[in-house]
């Protein structure tokens, strides 16, 4: 004879199709953990593809390893949030701006290419970070709809939230030359991406969650895009760059110590994604690649100019035999052997880059 909890999920499964949600008795639903990701283009899989934008990818080149096709990632194929599903033992979770997508159970992919933790950054051509909050939201408040309180409150206690944001909010000043900096310190600066992170990692908890991960941000002075329109047209990274993106780690490295110890059972993940990417670039042979710098598609020196494709104004552009060879697979964005390799110490990676837990540990908690 079924076991009553098991009888509760089916019946909630008739309940589903009955008001047309797909959805499914989700096996033992004590030890499934779902994941929800908020972020920016390291992290999302397509979902730039229904807003009015310029910041896509879903044309050729992009998806060309993996899927054959473009799916409006940003790289050739999979994404670091691929790769920790499949770990996770997890579907790939769509796009939530997916039309038809209203299955929750496994969590939601709201990330969105350009997007930042300030309103500001690429305004009115991304999903910036409050807005994937709210998006967060509605979700949340479906799965109460559709499980009931008790099986929601443990499918969002119980989920990993990932993150990849604030890399826009540093790169934007910098590509567009703002005055932004004359206005607000560095400190300042700092200060207000993380305060809008925090705010909405309060909000997520608020409403549940307890485990966090998170990727801090990468060497961008050292970046194609970023090295192309380096004053000086110097080989070297764009320092005052990174030193803005050090602080920022810093902070956020201090800001997460600060919430563990003001929110009861609030636990994290955060990957040393810095050091990691700046690894690949001095030494790619010793990860595989032959190529640390420069992009497998693009234009100009370093191939740092964002052509790849020819869908974004300049049509010529440059694109190599075998993606997994590089570091990079476009201007500003991994390939998908390098997500791989991200993914692997998000995932199982030692102290030295991973702490003070790594996802693997807060999937099993």
């Amino acid at each position: 004879m079924a076991s009553s909890s098991s009888f509760h999920l089916c019946v909630l499964f008739v309940y589903a199709i009955l008001v047309n949600v797909p959805t499914a008795c989700y096996g033992d639903h004590d030890h499934h953990v779902a994941v929800f990701v908020f972020g920016d283009s390291l992290f999302d899989p397509g979902n730039n593809n229904y807003i009015n934008t310029t910041a896509r990818a879903n044309f050729w080149p992009y998806g060309e390893t993996f899927f054959k096709y473009p799916t409006g990632r940003f790289s050739d194929g999979r994404l670091i949030t691929d790769f920790i599903a499949e770990y996770a033992k997890l579907p790939l979770i769509p796009p939530y701006k997916q039309p038809g997508n209203h299955h929750f159970i496994n969590g939601a992919n709201f990330a969105s290419g350009g997007a930042g933790a300030l309103v500001e950054t690429n305004q009115g051509l991304v999903i910036d970070l409050k807005t994937q909050l709210r998006y967060f939201k509605h979700v949340e408040r479906l799965l109460r709809r559709q499980l009931g309180d008790k099986e929601a409150k443990k499918l969002l206690s119980r989920a990993v939230y990932l993150f990849s944001i604030g890399s826009n909010d540093y790169m934007s000043p910098f590509l567009s030359n703002s005055s932004f900096f004359q206005s607000y310190s560095r400190e300042e600066y700092v200060e207000m991406v993380n305060g809008n992170l925090t705010a909405v990692i309060k909000e997520i908890y608020k409403k549940g969650g307890r485990k966090f991960g998170f990727l801090n941000v990468p060497p961008w002075g050292c970046v194609p895009i970023v090295r192309v329109l380096k004053p000086g047209n110097s080989s070297e990274c764009w320092e005052d760059a990174n030193a803005l993106v050090k602080l920022h780690n810093y902070a956020l490295s201090q800001v997460l110590q600060k919430l563990e110890s003001q929110h009861k059972g609030f636990i994290y993940s955060i990957s040393d994604f810095y050091t990691s990417v700046r690894e690949r670039m001095d030494n790619p042979s010793r990860y595989g690649f032959k190529e640390g710098k420069s992009a497998c598609c693009g234009g100009g020196p370093y191939r740092g100019i964002s052509s790849c494709g020819g869908k974004r104004g300049i049509k010529e552009y440059q694109l190599c035999h075998n993606p997994s060879e590089y570091l990079f697979f476009d201007s500003a964005h991994p390939s998908e052997m390098a997500n791989q390799q991200f993914a692997k110490l998000m995932w199982s990676g030692t102290p030295n880059i991973t702490w003070p837990y790594n996802l693997k540990a807060l999937f099993e908690i």
